[in-house]
């Protein structure tokens, strides 16, 4: 941005377009001013119509053409069906919970089966939307396609997820870090889409702003396996040893949130919180864009689910210290299932 000059880019729900913003000297009449807004306007339909003759495009998601010049390949329709989770969700993981286990406990949560056994490493994870569908192929043009202006899109669903930890959080500025990609990963894409998600969503937050982009504190020491197949003990492996807090010093008494682009098992967000904790982190939130909703809609109705809310007779699960509460270890079975 130089000069008198900026660029901007419309929100998710209207035509994107570069603008310039040019600073007006003099006040011109009213019906002038009017008279130049209808011109603008009639010049401007003119050139989108003609542009989408020269230059047909399609939507990347519903495959309809594309009638309005923008620079994410989406068309209006597909962005306005990703809506937020819907539904009773966990207070502390984010999952769908069962109506057995939506109401708030005395704590004033809800919480999945999972999470009343456990303690996890962080304080509590929240997403925008379900990874699928609409959301999910958003990602992807970013994540998959380079399309940067999807980052946007997605930094303003991330900006509502935000809001929902923002009144927990303390007085002090809160670090925002993202989960960092290997650097030959980084090298080759060109871009962390968790990073460009994350500075998406600072741009659209309210001043002053309470949240702190910090990119380069916690980094990624070795390249690691694609997590797709793996079971819960193999994710583990994958990802031990696998993150460092480069600068502990400023990290140490200071809350923070994690961001990433999607939330699956929990595995790489609980191991990025346990480094951050080890480093002196007060509290680690995670915020991410979307989230698999699995068990709800998977085992609903199922004595599995139930089954899961029994104590362990373990020590440690995923990064996570386990409630034990009775001498019954079936359960670690039917969770390592669950979590495949």
């Amino acid at each position: 941005m130089s000069g008198d000059r900026e660029e901007a880019v419309f929100s998710s729900s209207e035509d994107r377009i570069r603008a310039g913003q040019a600073a007006v000297g003099v006040a011109e009449p009213a019906a002038v001013f009017e008279t130049r807004a209808r011109n603008a306007n009639w010049a401007w339909r003119a050139v989108e119509s003609l542009f989408s003759v020269l230059f047909p495009s399609n939507c990347r998601i519903c495959g309809l053409p594309l009638l309005n010049i923008s620079r994410l390949p989406v068309c209006p329709e597909c962005l306005a069906q990703i809506h937020p989770v819907e539904g009773s969700v966990c207070s502390i993981c984010g999952e769908r919970v069962l109506s057995s286990y939506a109401n708030s406990d005395e704590e004033g949560l809800r919480r999945c089966p999972i999470c009343r056994r456990i303690e996890r490493s962080f304080e509590r994870a929240v997403a925008y939307g379900s990874y699928d569908g609409g959301l999910r192929e958003l990602v992807h043009l970013l994540k998959y396609n380079g399309v940067r202006p999807a980052a946007q899109v997605l930094g303003r669903m991330l900006a509502e997820a935000l809001a929902i930890l923002e009144p927990a959080f303390a007085h002090d500025p809160v670090l925002v870090i993202p989960v960092p990609l290997f650097r030959g990963k980084a090298r080759r894409r060109g871009f962390n889409q968790a990073e460009l998600i994350a500075r998406g969503a600072l741009k659209v937050r309210p001043i002053p702003c309470r949240l702190q982009l910090a990119p380069n504190i916690l980094t990624r020491t070795r390249d690691t396996h694609t997590q797709i197949g793996l079971t819960s003990h193999q994710r583990r492996e994958n990802l031990r040893g696998a993150f460092a807090v480069s600068r502990a010093q400023e990290v140490t008494g200071r809350e923070v949130v994690l961001v990433d682009d999607v939330y699956t098992t929990g595995t790489t967000a609980s191991e990025c919180a346990r480094v951050l904790r080890k480093a002196g982190a007060s509290k680690v939130w995670v915020a991410t864009v979307a989230r698999t909703l699995k068990l709800a809609s998977k085992y609903a109705g199922s004595e599995q689910i139930e089954e899961l809310g029994r104590g362990f007779k373990v020590s440690e699960f995923q990064g996570f210290k386990v409630k034990p509460e009775s001498d019954e270890t079936a359960e670690l079975a039917h969770l390592e299932t669950l979590k495949r």
